[in-house]
C-alpha cells in the first residue's frame, strides 16, 4: 500500500516531561502490530513482538511477516532505528506524531502535524459533515467543571494533536453516577464534551489511502466496546451493513484526509442511534487494533472474509510462550488465527507484560462468539 522506499513506524512519542517507562507497554505493542502482514516494507518495531516462537507461528499459518523487522529494546536504541532507517534513505511512515528532531517532515510520509491533526478528538468538526456528528462543544480547562455537570450524561474526550504515548482514552458519564475525571484532564487544556448517545450498531470502516490520494473502503467492522468506552475487539465478516448515507460520509471523510497529504490505514468508528442519529464518533488515522486483523485475513484466507470473525486481545503478567501455550489447544483445533503478539522480557521494560491478538472465525456466529469468551476466561481477560 505505501510503495517502495518506505519504512513503517506505529510508535507513539514518548513526551519529554514522561517518565521513560510511562505508558511504555502499550506504545511497544502498538509498535509490533504491524509485523505479521508487513512482507517486504521495514518496519521499526519493540523487540517484544519479536519473539521467536512467535515469528514462527505467524509464517506457519502462512502471514507474510515482514522481512526487514529493525528491533529496539530501549528508547536510544529506538532513536537509533529511526536514524539508521533515514539514513538509509527511507521515508517515515508515522502512525503517531514523533518530534520532527527524530523524523524531520522532509522524510516523513506524512508530516507529524497532519497526523496530530487528524487524530485529535476536535476535528471531527471541521472534517465531517455537521450532519453526521454528534452535538458537541470544545471546553477550556477552566469551564470544564460546568460542561460535565453530575445530572446530565455526557462523553468526554482529550482534544490534542499529543498522542499521550496512545494512552489517551473517551470517559463516559450518566447521569447520577459519580464523577471522577481522567488522568488526562490533568495536563490538557482543551477538552471535547459530546451528548451521551445510545447507540443501536457501533461500526468501525476500515480504510486505506495509497499513493494514488484515493480513499477505499476495506470492511465494515463491528466493535466490542466495554462499559467505559473503550474498543476491546471487534467482529469481522458477517456484519450487518451500516446505512447508505453513513458510510458515504465515512468515505468522504477518508477522503477529505487524503487530501490534505494523509496516506496509510484508518479506521472511522461510527453509529446509528435510538435517537434516529446516523454520527461519526471518532477518527483514527492510523493503523488500529482492527487493521491487522483485517489484513492477516485477506492475506491467507481471502475467502473467508464474509465468514463470521471476532478478534480479541489476551493479556497476561508472565512470559508470552506461558500465553501461547494457553491458546495452542484452540489453535489446534482451527478457526484461530494469532495476528500480533508482544512480550515486555525481551525489552528494558521492568514490567513482565505479554500480550497476543487473536482472530477467531467459522461458520456460526454464536459459536465463534462462544470460543472468543472461552479463551478469555481461560486467560482472565484482555
Amino acid at each position: 500500500m505505501y510503495g517502495p522506499g518506505i519504512a513503517v513506524c506505529a510508535r507513539p512519542e514518548l513526551a519529554p516531561a514522561e517518565p521513560v517507562h510511562k505508558h511504555r507497554h502499550t506504545r511497544d505493542v502498538v509498535s509490533a502490530r504491524p509485523i505479521a502482514v508487513a512482507a517486504d516494507t521495514p518496519v521499526i518495531c519493540s523487540a517484544g513482538g519479536t519473539d521467536p516462537e512467535l515469528l514462527a507461528h505467524l509464517r506457519d499459518s502462512g502471514l507474510p511477516v515482514g522481512r526487514d523487522l529493525r528491533e529496539f529494546r530501549s528508547e536510544a536504541e529506538f532513536a537509533r532505528r529511526v536514524a539508521e532507517a533515514l539514513s538509509d534513505g527511507l521515508r517515515m511512515s508515522m502512525e503517531y506524531p514523533q518530534p520532527t528532531a527524530l523524523c524531520p517532515d522532509e522524510h516523513s510520509l506524512k508530516s507529524a502535524k497532519l497526523v496530530g491533526h487528524l487524530n485529535n478528538k476536535a476535528s471531527i468538526t471541521t472534517l465531517v459533515d455537521p450532519r453526521f456528528q454528534a452535538a458537541r462543544s470544545i471546553v477550556t480547562r477552566d469551564r470544564l467543571a460546568a460542561a460535565t455537570p453530575l445530572d446530565r450524561s455526557w462523553v468526554l474526550k482529550a482534544a490534542t494533536d499529543d498522542a499521550h504515548g496512545g494512552s489517551l482514552d473517551v470517559y463516559l458519564h450518566e447521569a447520577g453516577e459519580n464523577v471522577v475525571l481522567p488522568a488526562f484532564t490533568d495536563v490538557l487544556d482543551e477538552f471535547v464534551v459530546e451528548e451521551y448517545l445510545q447507540i443501536l450498531t457501533n461500526w468501525g470502516l476500515q480504510f486505506s489511502v495509497g499513493a494514488d490520494a484515493r480513499a477505499r473502503l476495506l470492511a465494515v467492522t463491528e466493535q466490542h466496546v466495554d462499559a467505559a468506552g473503550i474498543y476491546t475487539g471487534g467482529r469481522f465478516g458477517a456484519v450487518t451493513d451500516p446505512p447508505a448515507e453513513l458510510l458515504a460520509e465515512c468515505l468522504a471523510t477518508a477522503q477529505r484526509a487524503a487530501d490534505l497529504g494523509y496516506r496509510g490505514l484508518c479506521s472511522i468508528d461510527c453509529a446509528d442511534t435510538l435517537e434516529g442519529k446516523q454520527v461519526l464518533l471518532d477518527l483514527n488515522f492510523r493503523i488500529t487494533s482492527g487493521s491487522i486483523p483485517l489484513l492477516a485475513m485477506r492475506s491467507v484466507r481471502p475467502d473467508d472474509l464474509g465468514r463470521p470473525a471476532e478478534s480479541v486481545k489476551l493479556t497476561a503478567a508472565g512470559p508470552l510462550a506461558g500465553l501461547l501455550a494457553e491458546v495452542r489447544p484452540a489453535m489446534n483445533a482451527g478457526g484461530l488465527l494469532i495476528v500480533a503478539g508482544h512480550d515486555t522480557a525481551r525489552t528494558d521494560n521492568p514490567v513482565r507484560r505479554s500480550t497476543v491478538q487473536l482472530l477467531l472465525f467459522g461458520d456460526d456466529p454464536a459459536e465463534v462468539t462462544a470460543r472468543r469468551q472461552a479463551l478469555e476466561a481461560k486467560t482472565g481477560g484482555h
